[in-house]
């Protein structure tokens, strides 16, 4: 069926799928937690402004 060497070789495949994968997610939650954050800061900032012009 399988020797060694193909055993060796699925595993590596299986591997490299899986941290990919896994680092796909990460990146994903990472940008949209960096977008979030950008927009957050932004709102602030207008807030701020906003509060300036009134006083």
């Amino acid at each position: 069926m399988f020797d060694f060497s193909q055993y060796l070789g699925f595993l590596a495949f299986l591997s490299i799928l899986t941290l990919g994968f896994w680092l796909m997610i990460f990146l994903i939650h990472f940008v949209f937690y960096w977008i979030g954050g950008a927009l957050f800061e932004l709102y602030k900032e207008k807030k701020a402004e906003k509060a300036l012009k009134q006083a």
